[in-house]
């Protein structure tokens, strides 16, 4: 069995212990999480590990013959070649096995071979054919086609060339090398990055289908929790191995931290004691034994170190100014380039307050409607007509290009800056990964993730009441994006957004509006586990309607069933109803029709009603004298959990209704 293991391995930076006595295993089966807060090294020690850096001192030990790959956070090298021929190359391996193969054929011809030499070589030639079969060899267009169209690329992608491919791409079809060059371990540093939901999906079915090891750095918290069984977290130098998902190392992490801050907290003040007894009696004569005394006592205190990235920090909008209830209407929306529909007839009401995610495939139009509504791009049909006194912010995926300044970081924060915020500017900056030295940087030279945070945090101190997110938190550490999410969910403006983490679409988002090429888009009163489940649901009633129209109807070419068309719709040969309606009949359907309208108007009026409700109970039972009141507690949860049942009874009749009321 192939392994990778590191003991005590040790590496300093000038006075600095990066990693200290650090021990990791990995082997085929291993689905491990290597976390910390950022400049901790674990890009450093996953180098390590495939032998591109040395350490100090400790050993590097792999199992002869194994295979290593690593995919690093960012500049992958490619060839010149054609994504598809990149992707070929990963098979490039098995040239050097089919060589050998090959050679070995040639002296088994040998009349004159002994038995033992003969079994020798037979064995070694049957060990090379069996790695190839199982290596996918000869299937290896079957498995690239797999591997591109499961992270994204289209056929017609195939023959472009690869270093004409954006940085994101590139780092698709680099990921995509390694998963088919089938190694024993892979090491990935962030391979979450430039994925889409739909990506990270595939990706993750992969990987549980995979036989060999893994080592993942990731700041998707939902994608480690279904993919990794144990995590080694590297802080303050220090490797420890924590046996379950990420959640529950989170969870035991978070109250071993608990003990840490309260020790820190308590050895600050300590500190701090000491230093105004020094302070105040440095110069007084009688008080020097007592002040030589407290100066050893600092000196021998060995201060607790907690990283910046650890640090708790909290992040609450500006005011935002207040709008009218509803905060922005589209009416009959359409897109096009050239031929291509983009967005096709998007009618919308967005109310004051709400959260919606935009979801869809690449290229399904979700950034085209996000600079649609911040009026970036003007090229459309239909109205985008925002509320009154609607303030919108945009923060797009090239907002860090458009950055140009002579500040340095925290110049250029402090020209947008409130002055409510101006005390805890620097916790702020800390909270987008600006640390220390990184602070006084010129933003002339900041890298493109620094800049995108950068710009992140300059629109969120503007005090805007619509915010235009286009994934926003593709840049940010786990503790950013947790801080992020706690700014926005409190948030009274409204927020529209695009992100391909899944946890943070869960914890943010109370609509979805679902974008897909030549579909109109829909909107799921819900969360997106609701939309997910939802999704699902159609699916598969589809599925059970589709198989059961008869073959005649089938092999005439009638449509089948679409996910969100009601069967009770379809006339008993499988096609619409409605097609030659008598007068009584299309009398007794507009009559059908508008009770349907009707009835999928009160709902809507009652959900409104009935989120009011639940923010109101929320924020009552956030005050002070009621979440000390035991009894008024148990009271407001009885009442919010009868507000979910309905909610979510309501939720699925107004999709049955609005699935009706589509059927033509």
């Amino acid at each position: 069995m192939a392994f990778v293991q590191l003991s005590n391995i040790s590496l300093s930076f000038g006075d600095r212990d990066l990693i200290k006595s650090a021990t990791l295993n990995l082997m085929e089966g291993s689905r491990a999480a290597l976390a910390g807060p950022n400049g901790a090294g674990k890009t450093t020690l996953m180098k390590i590990a495939v032998g591109q850096l040395a350490p100090d001192s400790g050993e590097l030990a792999v199992t002869k013959g194994a295979r290593i790959s690593y995919l690093p956070q960012t500049q992958v090298i490619l060839g010149r070649g054609s994504v598809l021929e990149e992707a070929e190359a990963a098979f490039s391996h098995f040239a050097d096995m089919l060589l050998r193969q090959e050679e070995l054929g040639r002296r088994l011809q040998d009349s004159g071979l002994e038995e033992r030499q003969t079994n020798r070589l037979l064995e070694e030639f049957d060990d090379i054919g069996r790695a190839v079969e199982s290596g996918g060899y000869f299937r290896r267009q079957e498995r690239i086609s797999e591997v591109l169209r499961g992270l994204g690329f289209r056929t017609d992608d195939f023959g472009r060339r690869a270093q004409d491919l954006s940085g994101g791409w590139q780092m698709r079809l680099a990921l995509a090398k390694i998963l088919l060059e089938d190694p024993d371990i892979m090491l990935l540093d962030e391979p979450t990055n430039y994925l889409d939901l739909e990506a990270r999906g595939w990706l993750e079915a992969y990987l549980a289908d995979y036989r060999g090891g893994v080592l993942l750095v990731s700041h998707d918290r939902f994608f480690l929790d279904v993919t990794v069984r144990e995590v080694y977290e590297l802080f303050n130098g220090k490797l420890s191995r924590y046996p379950g998902s990420y959640s529950s190392y989170e969870e035991r992490r978070a109250r071993e931290l608990e003990a840490i801050f309260a020790a820190w907290e308590r050895q600050q003040e300590e500190i701090q004691r000491i230093e105004d007894f020094i302070r105040r009696f440095r110069y007084k004569e009688s008080k020097a034994p007592q002040v030589q005394s407290r100066i050893k006592m600092l000196e021998k205190i060995i201060p607790i170190e907690i990283p910046e990235g650890m640090k708790h920090i909290h992040f609450k909008f500006p005011p935002a100014p207040r709008s009218g209830k509803i905060a922005l209407r589209i009416e009959n929306l359409g897109k096009s380039y050239g031929s291509l529909k983009v967005i096709e007839d998007l009618s919308l009401e967005v109310e004051r307050g709400r959260k919606i995610a935009f979801v869809g495939p690449n290229g399904a139009g979700k950034s085209t409607l996000m600079r649609i509504i911040a009026g970036v791009d003007r090229d459309y049909t239909g109205s985008i007509i925002p509320g009154a006194g609607v303030e919108i912010a945009y923060f797009a995926q090239d907002s860090a290009e458009k950055m140009s300044s002579s500040l340095n970081v925290e110049q250029e924060v402090e020209t947008v800056c409130p002055n409510e915020l101006a005390p805890k500017l620097r916790n702020l900056l800390g909270a987008f990964l600006f640390r220390g030295d990184d602070v006084g940087k010129s933003v002339s030279v900041l890298s493109g993730g620094e800049r995108s945070r950068l710009a992140l945090l300059k629109m969120l101190l503007h005090p805007a009441n619509l915010l235009v997110l286009d994934e926003p938190t593709n840049h940010l550490d786990l503790t950013s994006k947790d801080v992020l999410l706690e700014a926005l969910k409190t948030f009274e403006g409204t927020v529209l957004f695009v992100s391909h983490d899944r946890g943070f679409i869960d914890e943010l988002a109370d609509l979805v509006l679902e974008l897909e090429v030549g579909t109109t888009p829909r909107l799921y009163y819900g969360g997106y586990s609701y939309y997910l489940e939802k999704k699902a649901s159609l699916l598969e009633e589809a599925r059970i309607g589709s198989s059961s129209i008869p073959p005649r109807a089938a092999s005439r070419g009638e449509a089948t069933i679409q996910a969100g068309e009601d069967p009770a719709f379809r006339s008993e040969d499988g096609s619409k109803a409605g097609t030659a309606l008598s007068w009584e009949e299309e009398k007794a359907q507009k009559a059908r029709t508008r009770k349907l309208k009707k009835r999928e108007e009160e709902i809507l009026r009652r959900l409104e009603n009935l989120a009011e409700g639940k923010k109101a109970l929320e924020r009552e039972m956030a005050r002070p004298e009621v979440y000390s009141d035991g009894p008024r507690v148990k009271k407001i949860l009885a009442a919010l959990a009868e507000i979910e049942e309905e909610t979510e009874s309501l939720n699925e009749e107004w999709v049955e209704t609005a699935e009706a009321l589509s059927v033509k």
